[in-house]
């Protein structure tokens, strides 16, 4: 799989620009602050609907522009499909595949597939567990588009949930009765466990499958301080045996709704369920959070980038082999650290690079080069 095209109308810092692209290493130069960010962070935004650096859609439309279009022409087995996406703030986004309009924008994923590392992919190690969530339900995605279908249907049952809660939790204070809400929230209890038995389902094997690539590749970025290990840690309990079947995760969610129950009448907050999960990144015998050094943690944010490049590249499925992007991660890492990940990704079938400087770009990712100023995109000749 590769990009062959890229167009952007009105998208950050651009009003227009269109980029041809080829197979191999291509990079993207120019100083900080001249829109060679926003150029793979649009091709982001076409394999997942989001950006790795914002959590809403306004930010990507040009200052003064009602919206903004990417297009992204993918090439997978010789054959190419033109994708589209209208970004409207406020209102819904639309899609278009060949130039045909699709019923929602989530039709398009798993045509394109990114791996992309960036300075950002620290927080994946020493942020909050919604980083690491993230991770994990953008592979599922990648994996198995449908999922995307499946965290929409849990985020709508979730924010009624609460909504209901919420309501329940003021009756309970102001002295009410609530019998005909805790009804009601039965129903919803049973909602919530079946959606958020297939995502913890899902990610339970996910983990399974992920954990001794990021091993591997740890060794491999790293100067030994090992072994990398991954947990999944539930709101269950530590001492709930989780096991990857949807029925019984759906009577252990479904127990440990009941077990809260008091506890989120008083909160008003959903406290059992796959958005309250945690990944645990070990590192020898310690959390890799609040202990590994800086290095060490940037070894680890590597790891899990080219763990979850090495899973989509083999794990059978028809999205094909995902493109990399390195986003500005070069001028992150020591020098060993860059010829270790050069190494290891050079043999993409594509690969994007962003650099503030040629210099910054290891010698064995030369290749085709762009440069980037003042949202203008020229080749280099």
């Amino acid at each position: 799989m590769h990009v062959a095209a890229l167009s952007l109308t009105d998208f950050r810092c651009y009003a227009q620009a269109d980029v041809e692209l080829r197979p191999g290493v291509t990079s993207f130069l120019g100083r900080n602050g001249q829109g060679k960010t926003n150029l793979v962070e649009a091709l982001g935004y076409v394999a997942t609907l989001g950006s790795h650096r914002v959590a809403t859609d306004a930010p990507l439309v040009r200052l003064g522009a009602a919206q903004a279009v990417v297009r992204a022409q993918v090439v997978r087995d010789d054959r190419a499909t033109l994708v589209e996406i209208e970004i409207n703030p406020g209102r819904a986004n639309r899609a278009r595949i060949n130039r045909s309009p699709v019923p929602r924008p989530r039709e398009v994923l798993g045509l394109l597939r990114t791996v992309q590392f960036a300075p950002e992919d620290l927080s994946l190690v020493k942020g909050d567990p919604s980083e690491r969530r993230r991770l994990l339900d953008d592979l599922l995605v990648a994996r198995a588009p449908r999922l995307a279908g499946v965290r929409a249907d849990y985020d709508r049952v979730l924010k009624q949930r609460n909504a209901l809660l919420k309501t329940a939790s003021s009756a309970r204070r102001g002295g009410s009765g609530s019998a005909d809400v805790l009804r009601t929230l039965e129903v919803w209890d049973t909602h919530l466990v079946t959606v958020g038995a297939e995502i913890l389902a899902a990610r339970l094997d996910l983990v399974a499958s992920l954990a001794p690539l990021v091993d591997g590749a740890y060794d491999s970025v790293s100067s030994g301080g090992g072994p990398a290990a991954l947990a999944y840690t539930s709101s269950l309990g530590p001492d709930v045996e989780l096991v990857a079947d949807r029925a019984v995760l759906s009577e252990l969610l479904l127990a440990g709704l009941e077990r809260r129950r008091r506890d989120e009448l008083d909160r008003g907050l959903s406290l059992v369920g796959p958005h309250r999960d945690d990944l645990l990144l070990r590192l020898g015998p310690a959390p890799a959070k609040g202990y590994a050094s800086h290095g060490e943690s940037w070894s680890y944010a590597l790891a899990l980038r080219l763990a979850s490049y090495e899973l989509l590249r083999t794990d059978g499925s028809p999205g094909g082999e995902p493109v990399l992007v390195l986003d500005d991660v070069f001028a992150e890492l020591d020098v060993e650290r860059r010829s270790r990940l050069a190494a290891l990704v050079s043999g993409a079938e594509q690969v994007l690079v962003t650099a503030a400087v040629e210099a910054d770009v290891p010698e064995l990712l030369a290749g085709d080069r762009i440069d980037v100023a003042g949202g203008e995109v020229s080749r280099a000749r």
